[in-house]
């Protein structure tokens, strides 16, 4: 089981404090003073669980491990935790802890319903297996018991959680993770963990884009030092294989190389065109998160990912893997699709990782849904903020790619979601049951309606018609507002098991936090949830 992405400060077991573990610290420079120590910071929000637990679903057996401390300009405090239950995973108990710049208790972020209670397997992790296989997949390893508290009720019940790894539909790889009920023997969630999408080079959807490069000897490698040593490579239209059932043997990516820093030639007959845009497009989006949010890299560790192209034979998608930590991309049908290495659909990828590192939201359901919505969210953002003439910013998803053979003009409309013929417009009990790609609508068309408006309007040439369930007039308060409202309640208030009644919930807080209560902004974002029915 991968470890989440964060730093491990400190542990607690419910009632009593532990000692904690911190990395070395640097001679130099010095805290400012009378700043809190990351140490100090993790106390204390450990020790406000245990005064406030009731509050949070705690109780005995239970402990906690800071895995991210984010401290706001005012000092407010906000330390997110994982969860376990004499020594079990508590998987949907991950929480945020909310306080002043004093430590004075300013909230929890959760969404476990109860606190964990003792109870025995009753279905053998035998059973389980048999129960978790499903097609096109091997079970992998031995199953694991936990706690499973992501399901619809967010009620904890003991499971074992059994490791698949075999194929989508559409040749993507596929890594799920089964949570069969361990008394009953009934699969409660199925999580697929592979997340999918759909010097100067010559791209396939930019134009001519700047690049940082590193030359090696005599040659130029397409990797970048200033950003973490992002680099790309060839998959040599090969793919991810599994042999009995280890899955040992990946697509190799072999970085690309140039002899005069000048690479592609804008057509798919230079294999290193599209490598251009997929290197282009990771380059911009640690650029947006990095100067509008101060984000540095996707976990925020200074570290860089990497890019496989060219992945497979006329494999028409994209997808995020937080095994490797890279993104990988087809050529496409070339009926259908193109190469899936167009701005957004890079943006999109690499925001998984993003929401990975972060709230994690769940794979799965409405939190699914959220994940997707994320990935798209910032994708349209970034697509602004590059500013490219050869891609300019819309509130469409996968519009370079899609060719005359697919039947719309992109692959998501997030004025109308319905318009792709799948996706929901406003939220409905069944949401849930949806594809996260489909319920991932009504985040969507929330943040089109938050940032735009409601009715007909025409942006950077394009036209949209938004509308609302309950006929209602929204007035936008403009994109950039509504993206940080959106990256703030990710990062500060989502936990794994979120649906669209607790992201109203985040995104609330997070206006009041960034515009103060009872704002303009504050007030649109709930009339923006109202107009695509969560009240």
């Amino acid at each position: 089981m991968r470890r989440r992405s964060g730093l491990l400060i400190a542990a607690v077991a419910f009632g009593t404090a532990t000692a904690a573990t911190l990395p070395a610290a640097s001679a130099d420079p010095t805290p400012p003073p009378k700043a809190p120590s990351a140490q100090a910071l993790a106390t204390r929000a450990l020790d406000a669980v245990r005064a406030q637990g009731a509050r949070l679903a705690a109780g005995d057996g239970q402990e906690f491990t800071v895995v991210g401390i984010a401290v706001d300009r005012d000092g407010t405090s906000h330390t997110r935790m994982a969860r376990t239950y004499k020594n079990l995973p508590v998987l949907g108990g991950d929480l945020v802890v909310h306080q002043s710049k004093s430590g004075a208790w300013r909230g929890g972020s959760h969404t476990l319903a109860k606190a964990p209670a003792d109870a025995a397997p009753e279905v053998s992790s035998g059973a389980a297996k048999r129960k978790a296989a499903h097609a096109k997949h091997k079970v992998l390893g031995t199953a694991q018991l936990v706690v499973e508290a992501r399901t619809a009720d967010h009620l904890p019940r003991l499971a074992w959680r059994v490791r698949s790894e075999g194929e989508q539909a559409d040749g993507t790889p596929s890594r799920v993770f089964t949570s069969v009920d361990a008394a009953t023997g009934k699969v409660l969630l199925r999580e697929e963990t592979i997340q999918t999408e759909a010097g100067d080079g010559r791209s396939l959807y930019s134009g001519t884009v700047p690049l940082q490069t590193t030359k090696s000897g005599s040659t130029y490698q397409l990797k970048d030092a200033t950003r973490g040593g992002t680099y790309t490579g060839d998959a040599q239209n090969r793919t991810d294989v599994c042999i009995l059932v280890l899955c040992i043997i990946r697509a190799p990516s072999k970085v690309f190389t140039d002899a005069d820093n000048h690479w592609g030639d804008g057509t798919m007959s230079d294999r290193a065109t599209v490598a251009v845009d997929a290197q282009y497009g990771t380059d911009v989006t640690w650029d947006f998160y990095k100067d509008t949010f101060g984000r540095n890299g996707i976990a925020d560790d200074g570290k860089g990912s990497y890019n496989r192209v060219h992945y497979g034979s006329a494999y028409a998608n994209a997808f995020w893997d937080p095994s490797c930590f890279c993104m990988t991309y087809g050529d496409g049908d070339g009926t259908n699709l193109g190469p899936l290495t167009s701005l957004d659909v890079a943006a999109h990828e690499m925001s998984h990782g993003v929401t990975s590192a972060t709230a994690n939201l769940t794979y799965s359901g409405e939190s699914g849904g959220l994940n997707e919505a994320t990935s798209d969210i910032m994708a349209a953002a970034v697509e602004f903020y590059a500013g490219n003439a050869g891609d300019p910013g819309d509130y469409l998803v996968g519009e370079k790619i899609v060719r005359p053979g697919f039947g719309r003009d992109a692959l998501r409309f997030m004025d109308r979601p319905s318009r792709d013929g799948s996706s929901a417009d406003f939220w409905s009990p069944t949401v849930k049951d949806l594809d996260v790609h489909y319920s991932s609508g009504v985040g969507n068309h929330f943040f089109y309606l938050l940032a735009e408006g409601s009715g007909a309007r025409t942006v950077n040439g394009v036209a949209y018609d938004s509308p609302t369930s309950n006929g209602s007039t929204i007035d936008g308060i403009g994109r950039d507002a509504a993206t940080r409202i959106w990256y703030r309640a990710l990062t500060t208030y989502m936990t794994s098991g979120t649906d669209y009644a607790g992201a109203r919930t985040a995104t609330l807080n997070a206006a009041k936090d960034l515009y103060g209560e009872g704002s303009a902004q504050s007030a649109a974002v709930a009339a923006a949830w109202s107009a695509v029915n969560v009240g």
